[in-house]
């Protein structure tokens, strides 16, 4: 099963493609489940330099393919209007209750990323997220790209963080172990073992 990483904002305006061929919207915003840990789904824009926000949300699940160029559907009926998507939970492909709520969508970007002992690592600037398989494949959190706090070694710098599986998040701040900070990298290249080893990590301790 092949695996991607990527920044949440190289999706945002990303042509929304049918299998005919037809373009039918644009994404505007990626919203994540409660926990952050996984993209539900994506709000939408129309195409065209005047066109505004869609009524219609793409769920994770209606996406057939996110590629470099485009996201592919099967056809503009999967698209849901926006007021069932949040108003409702959604159960994912393995039976869990997923509900997406529109406070998801904006709490991320500019949010201060703490150590569980404290530490004031930085603020998020961007969301790593991890696409792996197709049909039904999973679309999940893995990093924060966050500007360094003075606590880093690297004050300043634009760095890569990788995440657990499950996240606690909280109003303005977001939780991880303090022992991440052993995991940073300056880039996308070899940050997906990185993550791989914090995980891995993090499992055998428990």
């Amino acid at each position: 099963m092949s695996e991607q990483l990527m920044r949440s904002s190289e999706i945002a305006k990303r042509p929304v493609v049918t299998f005919a061929g037809e373009d039918v919207a644009q994404v505007k915003d990626i919203v994540y489940a409660p926990d952050g840990g996984a993209v539900a789904g994506f709000t939408l824009a129309g195409r065209g330099l005047f066109s505004g926000p869609k009524k219609e949300v793409m769920p994770w699940r209606s996406v057939a393919a996110l590629g470099s160029d485009a996201v592919m559907i099967l056809s503009e009926d999967v698209l849901t209007p926006a007021d069932q998507m949040f108003a409702s939970a959604d159960a994912d492909a393995e039976g869990t209750v997923v509900e997406a709520v529109p406070e998801r969508r904006g709490d991320i970007l500019g949010s201060t990323v703490l150590t569980d002992t404290g530490t004031d690592l930085g603020t998020v600037v961007d969301v790593i997220i991890e696409v792996s398989g197709r049909n039904g494949g999973q679309c999940d959190v893995v990093g924060y790209e966050i500007k360094s706090s003075e606590s880093m070694k690297n004050k300043g710098a634009t760095v890569l963080i990788p995440l657990p599986d499950t996240l606690a998040a909280s109003g303005e701040h977001l939780m991880v172990p303090a022992s991440a900070t052993d995991f940073v990298r300056d880039d996308l290249a070899g940050f997906g073992a990185a993550v791989d080893a914090f995980r891995a990590q993090l499992k055998g301790t428990n």
